[in-house]
């Protein structure tokens, strides 16, 4: 959720009896009270939140929660423009795991992406004492997939396929399931700190990866647990889902393409779900990677 643009005069700054009223005000029972005093709040701008963060601890269970959801406001503001300068100053090749905490973060401010990215090393290191990595590529894939799939659980969320959690990442690792492009990512990421010349492949209506080698090619459907594909396979898909055969639609996706994937899926969900705050924030993220 952006921050609103700063006033070109600045409102003065709280008085601590001020501050106080406000407080007092912020617990109100009355919706229409709480949302007149939050909107004062906010447009003291970011001094408020280093005021209010403090009262996040209250031993008031009200004014916690409301003071959390103010300060996650600021938070999220603040997320929300370091996405933008990301994917603004970046190329094709950007560091996908960076971009997605980062966005990420747009919606979950609070998240620790370095304790997320410490469950990725762990899993690849559990996978590398178990991978004979001279086997044949469907046995390399069959650990992993055992591994990803069955022991930690992954797996498709078929249910509930338009969840906007499907595409955060956070969500994805802490509820095990997600979307094609979301559980596509966690393979690539275990992939890649196990030097596995996986890559992503943006079909259109699905997502999977690629494992290709002088050995010969496989391909991994993550959605459907890791289920493996010829290149014949993801023809016969494209075919039936009324798509024509173009070798572009099993090309390589930049890490770019990708996120670009992520923020158009979540721009149609939240579409379709008429948010519309949330609707726009994606739009600006598209063409601020389509630059």
């Amino acid at each position: 959720m952006p921050l609103s643009a700063p006033s070109a005069n600045p409102p003065a700054a709280l008085t601590e009896g001020q501050r106080a009223a406000l407080l007092t005000l912020l617990t109100d029972e009355d919706a229409a009270v709480y949302q007149v005093i939050r909107a004062k709040i906010i447009e003291q701008g970011q001094p408020a939140r280093d005021w209010l963060r403090a009262h996040t601890l209250s031993s008031d269970p009200v004014l916690r929660r409301r003071a959390q959801e103010i300060v996650d406001y600021f938070e999220r503001g603040a997320a929300d423009n370091r996405f933008l300068a990301f994917c603004l100053s970046r190329g094709e090749d950007l560091d996908l795991e960076q971009a997605i905490w980062l966005l990420c973060q747009t919606q979950y401010p609070n998240i620790n992406p370095l304790a997320y990215s410490a469950l990725f090393d762990s899993y690849a290191a559990d996978l590398r004492a178990r991978i004979d990595f001279g086997a044949p590529l469907d046995r390399i894939i069959g650990t992993i997939n055992y591994y990803l799939f069955h022991e930690l659980g992954f797996t498709g969320n078929e249910q509930d396929y338009s969840d906007p959690d499907n595409s955060y990442l956070n969500r994805v690792i802490d509820r095990r399931t997600g979307n094609p492009v979301s559980l596509s990512v966690v393979y690539l990421a275990v992939a890649r700190r196990l030097r596995l010349p996986i890559t992503g492949i943006g079909m259109p209506g699905h997502f999977v990866c690629r494992l290709q080698t002088p050995r010969g090619e496989v391909y991994i459907d993550a959605f459907r647990k890791g289920k493996l594909m010829t290149k014949g396979d993801c023809i016969k898909f494209l075919i039936n889902s009324g798509n024509e055969f173009h070798d572009g639609f099993l090309a390589p996706v930049t890490p770019r393409r990708i996120l670009m994937r992520i923020c158009a899926n979540l721009h149609h969900i939240y579409s379709d779900l008429a948010l519309a705050e949330e609707t726009t924030r994606f739009q600006r993220y598209i063409v601020a990677l389509s630059k």
